[in-house]
């Protein structure tokens, strides 16, 4: 059994660590609002008031953070992983980031004598709050190998697909993906109403066929009933999309897709819709068909 210091208990990061804790291992988390420490305690894990004291011991130190400058800031920032862990200590970065800095935090990590793997989620709340999520992880085989006993406890499919920074990379993908099948699946939700169809009746249906996929599985309820409490936030999946076209251009790779999609998450966060779940992107579309009054 290892002590792991977590931080970062939001959405994501609380069901994961309480599943670290309930497999065993000594958990300790910090978050920047202590009440998230809550379930990682009652599972018998233990609370940190500070990122220094979090990761004291820890044999290994995993991050679930919103965004870039949050994960540079908690690793290398004043008071950080960096400064306060164990040298030898690995280092699991489960937050969605640009690529670019996933690798310049490795190759840090590393003159400092630390080891590093990048490793985002795919699933959503439900993903972690079920250890089923999907994880994409870069970083150096062995040391992948050391930490796929933990990976094991809060994932479904574990998959090392490079490098560093080759985890931020597919997880840009994937929120590509993701966010076709959601635009499309809203699309032809406000077409089916708009004629009056079982809407039910006929998500089942496309469902059983070639149309079928998780993001129909997960999110028609939301879609149906208009209830987008978030599981994954428009305002984070708008930063990924961030990530997808700046990647995409420094690549020299065409998106187009990729760019209208980009504008539409965009498009729901200026109208005030980034909390809510990224099913939501339906309200854009009934927006646009002047179908707003649902």
């Amino acid at each position: 059994m290892a002590t792991i210091a977590f931080i970062g208990l939001g959405i994501m990061g609380s069901p994961m660590a309480v599943h670290l804790a309930e497999a065993g291992h000594d958990v300790v988390g910090h978050n920047r609002t202590p009440d998230k420490t809550r379930p990682l305690v009652a599972a018998g894990g233990r609370a940190a008031d500070s990122v220094a004291e979090a990761v004291a011991d820890a044999d290994v130190v995993c991050v679930m953070v919103p965004d870039s400058p949050d994960v540079e800031e908690v690793l290398a920032g004043e008071g950080g992983v960096l400064d306060n862990a164990r040298p030898g200590s690995l280092l699991i970065d489960f937050s969605s980031i640009r690529p670019d800095v996933a690798v310049a935090l490795a190759d840090r990590a590393t003159e400092r004598g630390f080891r590093m793997l990048d490793a985002p989620v795919s699933g959503g709340e439900a993903g972690a709050k079920n250890a089923t999520l999907s994880i994409m992880v870069g970083g150096d085989a062995a040391d992948f190998e050391e930490a796929k006993p933990l990976f094991d406890v809060v994932g479904g499919m574990v998959v090392h697909v490079g490098p560093s920074g080759s985890g931020q990379t597919v997880k840009a993908a994937n929120q590509l993906i993701v966010a076709a099948n959601i635009q499309a699946l809203s699309e032809a939700v406000v077409f089916l109403e708009a004629y009056g169809v079982d809407t039910e009746a006929a998500l089942t249906v496309l469902g059983g066929g070639l149309a079928g996929s998780k993001v129909l599985d997960q999110k028609r309820s939301n879609m149906l009933s208009r209830s987008f409490e978030p599981g994954f936030r428009i305002e984070l999946h708008h930063k990924d999309l961030g990530i997808v076209t700046a990647a995409a251009r420094e690549a020299g790779v065409v998106v187009p897709v990729g760019a209208l999609l980009a504008q539409l998450m965009a498009s729901a966060k200026a109208v005030g819709d980034g909390g809510l779940d990224h099913s939501a992107l339906l309200r854009g579309v009934e927006r646009l068909s002047g179908r707003t009054g649902r």
